[in-house]
């Protein structure tokens, strides 16, 4: 995959958000902005010790496998950058037997969120699924993310399931969003 801009938008607060399609060599650079976003989001939620001694290697170990899945064709990551920097990410899974696509990761990093990077991320999201032939996207979010939850449904997302999940060693519910693609 090249590593070039697909798309520049105007975010809320007036700042271009740009999106590039990642490269192998971002590997590290996403498990490092996954595991800051779910160390922010998921304190109190998932336990303390993984969260400080296990995610960051646990993220490093997903990321490389994952990404060798996307090159082989599985999806796609963008990575939302503003003034040069990356400041979230997104991962897309090509549309299932259902038509549908999931939104397996969608993380703008502490200090940009409510900034319309979130936004700029779902827009394109959309736009890569319609080019498919998908008819709709679908996510899992824990129950306890509250702020996360919120976000999607103002964008329109409905909630489809609740669903049993193991996280961390604890089990949890993860709840089953979707978004019909018109």
């Amino acid at each position: 995959m090249p590593n070039s801009k697909l798309t520049s938008k105007q975010a809320v607060d007036g700042a271009k958000v740009s999106l590039r399609v990642a490269t192998p060599a971002d590997t590290a650079l996403i498990a490092s902005m996954h595991a800051r976003n779910w160390a922010a989001a998921y304190r109190g939620i998932l336990p303390d010790r993984y969260i400080d001694h296990e995610l960051p290697g646990e993220r490093a170990a997903h990321w490389i496998a994952r990404m060798k899945e996307i090159e082989a064709g599985a999806g796609c990551v963008l990575i939302a950058e503003h003034e040069g920097d990356a400041v979230g990410f997104v991962c897309l899974v090509e549309p299932d037997e259902t038509g549908s696509v999931l939104v397996d990761n969608l993380h703008a990093l502490p200090g940009h969120r409510g900034l319309g990077t979130g936004t700029v991320m779902l827009n394109e999201a959309a736009r890569w699924a319609r080019a498919r032939g998908a008819r709709q996207l679908h996510l899992s979010v824990l129950e306890q993310n509250a702020a996360a939850i919120g976000f999607y449904e103002s964008r329109g997302w409905k909630l489809d399931a609740r669903e049993a999940d193991h996280m961390a060693g604890i089990d949890l519910f993860s709840l089953r969003y979707v978004l019909a693609l018109d």
